[in-house]
């Protein structure tokens, strides 16, 4: 027998549960389908949350879990498949479950593309780093590298730089030529070093970097690099459904408006889901105001819908 619930969240990282616990507090039966991949899971700490400022990424979500379980939220370690949509959304899942409801939540994030550089993945997320934001004051300064993997990179080696004085910036995949003259001078003036050449790999001692090897065979003295993974949208369920989406240098994201709403009819995106730069405490306020919008809306569809009796 197909279950049928008001809402079902898709996603249970950050956005979806507090997308929720919104709906579970608003007495809604609500179903949370977690594939359990968060993005932030190789990370030890979580910055940047006011009141949970170093919680590990996974006691943060077990503690969510907690939370909504006490509104009588159900949630289900399992992959949707698939979506359609008629008078409500037919959800399918990995396990040959098919669910139903209302109103869908879609909170799957996004994925990290390392560069193939040997070392880089094994050690993301310790002494290889995305974003200064969140572990920039944990490794304040230390001798940093900053891997280019495009012109854009240029923006990533300057930022850095409130964090630590010794930045060197490695070419890697850029040509000197495809930095612009303003790029050089900033660069200069923020005392950063500008390493032409292909990186080869990391030099690790005593399971922490110390180095960055060139293909030449030189080595750089560096503790820690800052990389720019490839982000990849999981918009696919979004794109089964229709909604439109807008193209960014990050990747493709769905059209919504200040609630979250996609341009499909009862679909709402939060989290990673509609943006690359989505912190933990911009997922966790996405999903709030999702699931706040939702409850209101139901309300007033079911009321006019009781008017028209």
């Amino acid at each position: 027998m197909t279950e049928t619930y008001e809402v079902i969240v898709v996603g249970g990282g950050t956005a979806g549960l507090s997308a929720a616990l919104v709906l579970g507090r608003a007495r809604r039966r609500t179903l949370v389908v977690d594939a359990g991949e968060p993005r932030n899971a190789p990370a030890a700490h979580m910055q940047g949350y006011l009141s949970r400022d170093g919680m590990p990424p996974a006691e943060f979500l077990a503690i969510g879990r907690e939370e909504i379980a006490q509104y009588g939220v159900e949630l289900v370690r399992d992959t949707v498949v698939d979506v359609t949509k008629g008078e409500d959304f037919a959800v399918e899942l990995a396990s040959g479950r098919t669910v139903r409801a209302r109103r869908l939540v879609v909170t799957t994030g996004l994925k990290d593309e390392l560069p193939t550089v040997p070392g880089v993945a094994e050690r993301f997320g310790r002494d290889v780093l995305h974003c200064p934001y969140c572990h920039g004051w944990e490794v304040r300064d230390q001798a940093f590298g900053v891997l280019a993997t495009s012109p854009n990179s240029v923006h990533q080696a300057l930022i850095v730089t409130q964090w630590s004085k010794d930045v060197t910036f490695f070419l890697h995949e850029v040509a000197e030529d495809d930095l612009t003259d303003d790029d050089l001078r900033r660069l200069a003036a923020a005392g950063v070093d500008v390493v032409p050449g292909q990186v080869a790999g990391l030099v690790v001692e005593d399971d922490r970097l110390t180095g960055v090897r060139l293909a030449d065979g030189t080595a750089h003295a560096r503790e820690v690099l800052f990389v720019a993974p490839r982000a990849v949208p999981q918009t696919g369920l979004l794109q089964r459904l229709g909604a439109e989406l807008n193209e960014t240098p990050f990747g493709a994201y769905p059209v919504v408006d200040a609630t979250g709403l996609t341009t499909v009819p009862g679909v709402w995106a939060a989290g990673n889901a509609m943006g690359f730069s989505e912190q933990v405490v911009n997922a966790a306020s996405g999903g709030y105001r999702a699931g706040a919008t939702i409850n209101g809306e139901l309300l007033m569809t079911d009321l006019d819908a009781a008017m028209r009796v």
